[in-house]
């Protein structure tokens, strides 16, 4: 490189590059390599003169020669030389004497040191720093000032003496291995800490001496292998000596000296005052002095006794206020000189007491004086800044249960920052307090709190660019942001959210708070006023941030809150600290079965991401305690204790007989079919998911038994349970992906239980979801595919279990009953005397007494009858155990929430002691048990060991203390406590709901009973007036709920017949929620009063004008209001939860379907049948029947009806006039409901349930009706035909019309379901249409209608009778479609041509149709608009199939592929089998399809024909994964009335 030679001119801009150079290498002394930089970036003078410190950094320059190349730069352009002003030895320090002098004498944190050493920061750079430019490397403004300051007394101090800082082990990189890590240097302090101080001084020396094993840290991250350096052993040991020595330092009697000395210099009478004010002091939290102890003392007495009675520094403060009080001012200013320097010493005395205990401190504050973690529920942190070298000392928050972060560090998401390093070890959702708003369940819900930690950024976000997270100065802040703090607070603060006592705030200060202006401290300030003080602890990184800290809390809050914090450990001890404590599964590796035999560690940032899910691990419950301990032997006895007594089954249970061969679990007679089942479907089944039914009997051990199975099969599985039913179907199945892939290149099978489902009957939304996700792995090789499965095991409760198993399909479900078998009692037997052995009174373990009593009723009966002799309503106690019976008898899985419980109770909460409400309990407690879930953050709640127990009390209360389940009841609903908004008396709320109207199913089938169990007794016992009572109780209480009123609205209408009340109750449900169920409720009232009215009508023998005119009325109203409930059924914006409320009442959640038209037929043919029974429409008469039916057609006017002119038919007469739209209306409105229900039941895929079956019979039985009322031709037409040959032919027409109505022929709907009917009647369905379309060529007016319908009825008639003489050829049938399909283009209101044209013209090997795209894209628009009130949200169905003859022969009805199964398999087994797709596995299907060749492309399906594409949609909802693949497929072809559908895609590679 070219060097400069010559002086630099005196004016800088005229320098060339060479001339800055020479003065940077002469003047400034730089390194030539920065001196070289600048040549290399070429700065001449010019450039030079504009450069800032930050233009040098930009050169990769160091932050050391960059301040003194400023600093130089600064005094040219100025035109002065560089003086210094510190002593000459000082510039000539290196950067490592720098560090020394920082460190030995300036006392400065020796990460500080370390960074300026870094940067190169030697003595020549260092005279010329500034305060910003330590700001610049991180350094707090406190060490920046001090450092700033010691240098200027170098000029007044002989030059120091410096060491060499010795290197440790501590220094090299940390290493990564997976291995248990050994206890660094400050965890090992950690566990010396219980020792006496007198020990801890030599203990910490012997232990320096030692190199501590590298620990890997948790937040490092190993990919970029940086640098992580534990503290210096020796500076630690040194810091431990000097405060030894602080025991040298004034003691207390020097400030009680001092206290007296002050009040020397009062006289007697201010002395008597000084005492007097004394002991009326009241700012101090301690009481004040007692008068009778200050009696007759002198000045060194009450010195002293100041410091005894308030503490030597709290001393000083009470003494300085009460001389303010008697005005001593001149004595305060004299005090008050030298407070400060009494202040530190008593400070630095008590820290040299406290410092050796810190650690335990810290442990007793986090672990309320145990061992453990988890004595707090939850932990609430509040942080401030932080740098990246505190960060990696804070891995220890990753075991905390934080339920959210309250971060202050507008940096912490970044890269270094705290939330950032946090979320690289588990999963923390990233929030901003605004988002606490709202009613508390959704925010729970919708922010995941509980499941998964919310860190809230207080005070902006700088990884977010946008205004509005920008952090804020305080006075904006507290504009702008504090109020919604201050609601954050609240919300974490309130006892629903997390209980008192039971949660830990902490604040964790990792920046100096130097004012009261600052957010963290008014964030302080809202917690103390939500939350008592000892629920606040403080972490602090050093003693001055405390000291800051507690001046502020002290002077402003009048808080000590020196009993609560640490400031003395460094953030690595606290760390160590705390990752010393259990639980500590936590910290071993949690592992699950993969491919091959092997095993993957089960990461917790990836559990955390699996909310759904409790995931049982292969090494589930292993290195959790020390066996050998007595902590778990009482551990093992305490869980098993409670499982046996009727707690639920945990996974430790199981551990506990696999570690004690010798004591094993008890194996169900059920426990080898289940395990089978599951592994034959594994092997066997060829779906991707697959569902097994468990029925039981509640309380029986179905839950128990499902869950063994999965125990034992988890070294094949990959097993998980269902912990959260409330998360959508699609999200769970994402969950489930997950798991099935992790840390894996091949899928693992994954077997999941689900614990009751309340969509028993009807499961597939969640089969279908975890299909449609695991598809995403059908990529792959058949011996992954094996693998590629999910097993889903369904527990569900039921009081009939051996009947719904019989009605299931039995190779996929199994049922458990409330009956043992003889060797299941041995069995019971033996294990009671292995409960003899190591526990104390087993024959109390009540749960497990009743299954070994093989569910015994007497002895259940001698418990509750022994157990409540003395019951006393009237007591607090008494009166919450009924509670509990009767909740416990009829709503499954129901508690009471313990806080509850304790306010109830008027119990004061007892910290740490939730078996105050057991003791207070009894003699009622040994039935009584406490449930934890942890989902809702450690909620706890209370309830009966057992149901049956439960069930036993009630009636024992109800026999022997006349106590009935109605005063219960009532007793609850008008308790106030209960019904105050909260989550905690929410869920007791929901249950005393469900109690009231949730109904259970009858033994045989869908239906449910009238009413729920508890109403259905109260009715029977007590009757209308106390049912009505509660229910009316009830509707008060619950307000905002449809369902109370609409239960008393059927209770009203079914068992009372009081329908103007039933209305005013079912009207009153309408109007709190709008919906089909509260609609059709109304109308079930009105059709229940007409069928009444009828019914008394039937049995008078007078006629009453009058009812009839109250009859159509009332059914006037009853179709308006079937009609309204279709109508919302059928919208396409009513909410999946819409109907949340309404799932026990007259139909369950969403199988609404078609229940408004139903409604609608069952009304008009009441008014038909009571038109009938009019005097002169009579049915029994012909030509009074012809009469009704020409009216009702609209043929003849009422006043043609003949009639006898009498007052009662006049009056009859004039009623139906006046009535004459609404009835003349029915006909027509009943003829398009019968359309609209042939299109449900023949278009769309029924969801197998019986409510649908019922329908279709209802349906089918009303067209006779129809059939009988307006399809038949009276004797009097078929004489004047013969009469008058002219009419002959119209007569004709009318009748064949008339045929084709009776047998359901006349729309196209209904000819299609002439495929299941015998073939005679489409025989004569397909003549008739033959005649009409000759009479429509003979007069040359086309109906496209009927030409359509004579097209399918030969095509139907074909299928089911192929040599028929009716039948025309497929040639003759294919131009009669062209010519329709000409005439009517592609516009055509109704699909059916459009059908038609993909049965008949759909391309094969000899014909290919180009415009078969085209009708495809018709009939999906058809249908959308002509069908789509009954397509939401359904499938549609394909009637006929693509096989593969040609011609009219490759159509092959569904009936005839059910004919090769029936009747060898149940008709149920067979509609299960089309309902998911299997049935395309079968060889018999196989052989008779044509499996079609497409592609996927850009998420679409495809039949391709050569280079024709035809759009074809999937069948299921799983058929085509995500991720818009380009594939190639095949399927088999179903022909529906929104167009092609495929079955069973199979991807070609």
């Amino acid at each position: 490189m070219k060097r400069s030679t010559t002086k630099p001119p005196p004016e800088i801009e005229k320098w060339k590059k060479e001339d800055v150079h020479l003065w940077l290498m002469t003047q400034v002394k730089v390194h030539e390599l920065c001196a070289d930089r600048f040549i290399e970036e070429e700065v001449s003078g010019d450039i030079l003169v504009v450069f800032e410190k930050t233009d040098i950094l930009d050169l990769g320059i160091k932050h050391g020669p960059a301040v003194k190349i400023t600093s130089y730069l600064e005094r040219l352009k100025e035109g002065s030389k560089h003086e210094s002003q510190f002593p000459a030895y000082v510039e000539n320090w290196t950067k490592e004497q720098v560090n020394q002098w920082l460190q030995q004498h300036v006392k400065t944190y020796s990460k500080y040191a370390e960074r300026l050493q870094e940067e190169d920061v030697s003595g020549d750079c260092i005279v010329c720093f500034k305060k910003q430019d330590f700001l610049d490397l991180d350094l707090k403004s406190g060490p920046a000032v001090k450092i700033l300051a010691e240098l200027r007394q170098l000029n007044e101090k002989p030059e120091p003496t410096l060491q060499p800082i010795p290197h440790t082990s501590t220094e090299q990189k940390a290493t990564p291995k997976p291995i248990q890590p050994k206890p660094s240097l400050p965890q090992a302090i950690a566990t010396q800490q219980a020792e006496s101080y007198d020990n801890t001084e030599s203990k910490i020396d012997e232990m320096v001496g030692k190199k501590p094993e590298n620990v890997h840290l948790p937040f490092e991250r190993t990919s970029e292998k940086e640098e992580i350096q534990q503290p210096k052993a020796q500076n630690l040991g040194a810091k431990r000596k000097e405060t030894v020595v602080t025991r040298t330092l004034p003691d207390i009697p020097k400030i009680t000296v001092e206290i007296q000395k002050t009040l020397d210099n009062l006289l007697k009478d201010d002395l008597k005052r000084f005492h007097f004010n004394l002991q009326e002091y009241s700012k101090s939290k301690h009481k004040p002095v007692p008068r009778g102890k200050l009696e007759g003392k002198d000045t060194m007495d009450t010195a002293k006794l100041l410091t005894e009675h308030y503490g030597s520094n709290e001393a000083l403060q009470v003494t300085l206020d009460v001389l303010r009080e008697i005005h001593q001012c001149d004595l305060v200013c004299h005090l008050e000189k030298n407070m400060g320097q009494l202040r530190q010493q008593c400070l630095s005395k008590e820290v040299s007491k406290k410092e050796a205990n810190q650690g335990d401190k810290l442990k007793n504050l986090l672990t309320c004086g145990g061992n453990s973690l988890d004595s707090y529920d939850r932990f609430v942190v509040v942080t401030n800044k932080s740098s990246p070298e505190q960060v990696q000392y804070l891995q220890f928050l990753s075991k905390l249960k934080l339920f959210c972060v309250l971060d202050f560090d507008p940096e912490s998401a970044a890269k270094g920052g705290l939330c950032h390093s946090y979320r690289e070890l588990r999963v923390a959702n990233q929030h901003t307090p605004s988002q606490y708003q709202g009613q508390t369940e959704s925010v729970i819900k919708n922010l995941n709190l509980y499941k998964q930690t919310s860190w809230v950024f207080c005070n902006g976000r700088h990884d977010l660019d946008s205004d509005s997270n920008r952090e804020l100065d305080y006075k904006n802040w507290l504009r702008k942001s504090c109020r919604d703090v201050e609601q954050l607070v609240s919300f974490i603060c309130n006892p629903e959210v997390l209980l008192h006592g039971r949660s830990l705030i902490i604040f964790l200060l990792l920046s100096p708070v130097d004012s009261e202006k600052d957010p963290i401290y008014d964030t302080y300030k809202s917690f103390l006023k939500h939350t008592e003080e000892k629920n606040i602890i403080t972490i602090c990184d050093s003693q001055s941030t405390y000291e800051k800290w507690r001046e502020l809390i002290q002077d402003k809050c009048d808080c000590d809150i020196d009993p609560l914090s640490i400031y003395e450990l460094t953030l690595s001890e606290v760390n160590g600290t705390v990752m010393a404590l259990g639980p500590l599964s936590q910290s071993s590796e949690m592992l699950l079965p993969s491919s091959n035999s092997s095993a993957v560690v089960l990461k917790q940032k990836d559990e955390d991401l699996m909310t759904a899910l409790d995931i049982l691990c292969l090494n589930q419950c292993e290195n959790t305690y020390d066996e050998n301990s007595q902590e778990f032997h009482d551990f093992r006895i305490k869980v098993e204790e409670e499982f046996y007594r009727g707690g639920k089954v945990k996974w430790w249970n199981f551990y506990f007989c696999d570690k004690d061969t010798e004591k094993p679990f008890i194996k169900r007679d059920k426990y080898e079919n289940v395990k089978k089942m599951i592994r034959s479907q594994w092997r066997d089944s060829k779906n991707a998911c697959v569902l097994l039914n468990l029925f039981h009997h509640p309380g029986c051990g179905g839950t128990t038994l499902a869950m063994h199975v999965m125990w034992d099969l988890r070294q094949e599985f990959r097993c998980a349970v269902l912990k959260d039913n409330t998360l959508p179907k699609d999200e769970v199945a994402i969950q489930v992906r997950k798991l099935m892939k992790l840390e894996s290149e091949k899928p693992s099978p994954v077997l999941l239980l689900v614990d009751d489902s309340q969509e028993t009957k009807n499961p597939y939304d969640l089969v279908n979801c975890i299909r449609k996700a695991v598809e995403d792995f059908s990529n792959m090789n058949m011996d992954d595919m094996q693998n590629c499965k999910v097993i889903i095991l369904n527990c569900v409760r039921s009081h009939s279990p051996k009947e719904q198993y019989k009605q299931d399909n039995s190779t996929q479900c199994q049922y458990i009953t409330a009956s043992l078998t003889s060797e299941e009692q041995k069995e019971f037997e033996k294990k009671l005397k292995e409960l003899e052995e190591s526990h104390e009174k087993p024959e109390n373990f009540y749960s497990f007494m009743i299954m070994k009593s093989n569910f015994d009723t007497d002895y259940v009966d001698d418990l509750a009858r022994n157990t409540l002799e003395s019951f006393n309503f009237s007591t607090k106690e008494a009166q919450l155990f009924a509670f509990l019976a009767l909740l416990n008898t009829y709503v499954a899985e129901s508690e009471i929430s313990l806080s509850l419980c304790e306010d109830f109770l008027g119990l004061k909460m007892i910290h740490w002691r939730e078996d105050s409400v057991l003791d207070r309990m009894k003699p009622y407690s040994n039935f009584l048990l406490i449930d934890t879930d942890e989902e809702w953050g450690g909620y706890k709640g209370i309830r009966i060991l057992h149901h049956t127990i439960a069930s036993a009390c009630l009636k024992e209360l109800e026999r022997r203390r006349s106590l009935k389940v109605s005063g219960i009841a009532m007793e609850i609903l008008h308790c106030d406590l209960f019904f105050s908004v909260g989550v905690v008396k929410h869920r007791f709320m929901q249950s005393i709901q469900r109690m009231l109207i949730e109904r259970q199913r009858k033994k045989d089938g869908d239906e449910r009973e009238p009413f729920s169990p508890l109403i259905e007794k109260i009715h029977n016992q007590q009757g209308r007036q106390t049912v009505q009572e509660i229910f009316v109780k009830a509707s008060s209480r619950f307000e905002t709920s449809a369902s109370i009123p609409q239960a008393l609205a059927r209770y009203l209408y079914i068992n009372e017949r009081d329908f103007p009340e039933a209305l005013k109750w079912a009207e009153k449900a309408k109007n709190i929620k709008q919906n089909s169920y509260t609609f059709d409720t109304i109308g079930q009232v009105y059709k229940s009063n007409l069928k009444t009215n009828i019914h008394r009508e039937k049995q008078e023998t007078t006629h009453n004008p009058e009812d009839l005119n109250t009859n159509v009325k009332i059914a006037d109203n009853a179709i308006t209001a079937f009609k309204r409930a279709q109508e919302l059924a059928s919208r396409e914006d009513e909410p999946e939860e819409e109907a949340a409320d309404d799932e026990s009442d007259d139909y369950p959640r969403k199988s609404y379907n078609v229940y408004g038209y139903v409604g609608v037929l069952e009304i008009a043919f009441l008014i038909f049948e009571i038109l009938g029974r009019l005097p002169f429409f009579e049915e029994s008469d012909p030509m009074k029947k012809k009469y009704l039916q020409s009216f009702l057609q609209k043929a003849i006017p009422i006043t043609s009806v003949y009639k006898d002119d009498n007052e009662i038919n006049n009056r009859y007469m004039e009623i139906v006039k006046e009535h004459e739209p609404f009835l003349l209306n029915l006909k027509t409105e009943v003829k398009e409901t019968f359309e609209l229900l042939d299109c449900y039941f023949t278009y769309i895929k029924g969801n197998n349930s019986e409510f649908d079956s019922k329908n279709h019979w209802t349906v089918c039985g009303y067209f006779k009706k129809y059939v009988n009322l307006f399809c038949t031709a009276p004797e009097g037409i078929k004489a004047e035909r013969q009469n008058n040959p002219n009419l002959n032919l119209k007569i004709e027409i009318e009748e064949r019309r008339l045929c084709l109505e009776r047998n359901q022929a006349d729309t196209f709907a209904g000819i299609l379901q002439h495929l299941d009917k015998p073939a005679q009647e489409i025989e004569r369905v397909t003549e008739c249409y033959a005649f009409l379309q000759q009479q429509q060529l003979a007069n040359k007016k086309q109906k496209t209608k009927e030409t359509i319908n004579y097209i399918l009825s030969n095509i139907v008639l074909y299928h089911l009778k192929p040599k028929s003489k009716h039948v025309k050829s497929y040639s003759h049938l294919s131009d009669l479609l062209l010519k329709t399909l000409q005439d009517v283009g592609l516009r055509y209101p109704f699909p059916d041509p459009y059908y038609l044209a993909l049965l008949l013209l759909w391309p094969s090997p000899t014909q290919k149709n180009t415009e078969i795209g085209t009708y495809v894209t018709a009939i999906r628009n058809s249908s959308r608009k002509h069908l789509s009130k009954l397509f939401r949200k359904r499938s549609t169905v394909a009637k006929l199939y693509l096989g593969k003859e040609e011609g009219l022969k490759r159509l092959i009805s569904k009936s005839k592929l059910d004919k090769s199964f029936l009747p060898m398999m149940p008709r149920d087994a067979l509609a299960q089998l089309w309902w998911n797709g299997d049935i395309f596995k079968e060889k018999a299907i196989i052989s008779r399809l044509h499996r079609v060749s497409g592609t996927i492309e850009q998420g679409e399906l495809f039949a391709n024909y050569g280079k024709l594409k035809i759009p074809v949609r999937p069948a299921l909802i799983d058929g085509i994964r995500s991720g818009f693949s380009t594939e190639k497929v095949s399927f088999y072809l179903g022909f529906a009335i929104n167009g092609p559908l495929a079955y069973d895609i199979q991807h070609e590679n």
